[in-house]
């Protein structure tokens, strides 16, 4: 898939996987600084900018919450199929370095 969407910014790839399943802004922060390890901190503001944004571009969808305090939101098909985009160019990137890798690693034992 070609899309001007990519590559995604690290902070985007994790806002994206930590919204795969319904969660709400607060959580999914929590969410990002764990899967990273704590490399990837998101700012409050930063997030709900990044909501507005992505819903904008119809890669996230509010749903439905009985709590009016905590919206819910969750990636949509498009943002799914954008993550997957991004995590097949690294993938693709991964396989280049290693073949390169193993290139130089031939040509030190001769």
């Amino acid at each position: 898939m070609k899309s001007n969407q990519l590559p995604l910014t690290e902070t985007v790839f994790y806002l994206l996987i930590a919204f795969s399943e319904p969660i709400y802004g607060y959580l999914a922060i929590k969410k990002i600084e764990e899967l990273s390890q704590r490399e990837v901190r998101i700012a409050a503001g930063t997030m709900y900018g990044a909501i507005e944004n992505f819903l904008k571009l119809d890669m996230l969808q509010q749903l439905s919450s009985n709590n009016e305090r905590r919206k819910i939101y969750q990636t949509t098909k498009y943002g799914k199929q954008i993550l997957e985009a991004e995590v097949l160019r690294m993938q693709h990137c991964i396989n280049i370095f290693d073949s390169n890798n193993r290139g130089e690693k031939n040509e030190e034992t001769i």
